[in-house]
């Protein structure tokens, strides 16, 4: 179950956050704070894995609030604001979701959606030794990345492949590059297995974009994408990514 707060300092607004959350049994609310200062003050108290945070507060800003906690202790937090031009910064933060004030109700049920699955993707990336790190349900259906000086939302299902650029890793969407801040062993971890397989301990491929295999002499193995996009697989992946093929050929 997670953990949250809820911070605003209109008392309307926190009302309003906390009749949505009524209707969510996993989310359990530790309080309501209407500052900055008491926000900071909860955070670290409380250790909530989840924030519903208000930008424009008395005293500390909801963006200098997460600012001044180091990244290891800072909460997944969902920002609620009326003003748009706070959205730059608040990717800078890896906030889960920016919702504009009035809030609706579909925007509010995504943004949760969205918190639940950053918060299996937290915890699976330090699993205990008898845990399946792989998460057995809600695997990662989106990613949000910045493309120019927007937030941009990339459903999973149009990424063709997925290439690692050191710590970051770059998606290829339809013939655009998208930067995200995920090394590649942790983006495969929470992507459906189902769909995509790792190829090369560089590269990510969605299983039903492979046109052709074929096989080196070295068991490595050549893949074209059905965009003409040629791909090394390792040795290493082949036998993971010729049961995927096999197993989607079954099914179709």
């Amino acid at each position: 179950m997670m953990r949250a707060l809820v911070i605003d300092d209109e008392p309307l607004a926190r009302a309003g956050v906390l009749a949505r959350l009524r209707h969510c049994p996993d989310i359990d609310v530790l309080a309501e704070l209407g500052d900055g200062p008491a926000a900071l003050a909860g955070i670290r108290e409380s250790r909530p894995d989840l924030v519903f945070l208000d930008v424009d507060m008395p005293g500390l800003n909801g963006l200098d609030v997460l600012a001044a906690l180091p990244a290891s202790e800072r909460p997944l937090a969902v920002l609620l604001t009326a003003y748009e031009q706070f959205a730059v910064q608040a990717f800078a933060l890896d906030v889960v979701d920016y919702l504009l004030k009035p809030v609706e109700d579909e925007r509010f049920a995504e943004a949760v959606a969205r918190a639940r699955q950053a918060w299996r993707f937290r915890h699976q990336a330090t699993p205990s030794p008898m845990v399946d790190p792989r998460p057995q349900a809600g695997y990662l259906s989106r990613f949000t990345v910045r493309y120019g000086s927007r937030l941009v939302f990339v459903p999973a299902d149009d990424v063709e492949w997925i290439d690692a650029a050191g710590d970051y890793a770059t998606l290829h969407v339809a013939g655009r590059e998208y930067l995200v801040r995920t090394p590649l062993h942790r983006l495969i971890e929470a992507l459906d297995p189902a769909v995509f397989a790792r190829v090369h301990r560089s590269a990510i491929v969605r299983v039903d974009r492979v046109a052709e295999l074929r096989t080196l002499g070295n068991r490595d193995a050549l893949l074209r994408l059905r965009d003409g996009t040629p791909l090394r697989a390792s040795r290493t992946y082949i036998d993971a990514l010729l049961a995927a093929l096999e197993k989607q050929r079954s099914t179709a």
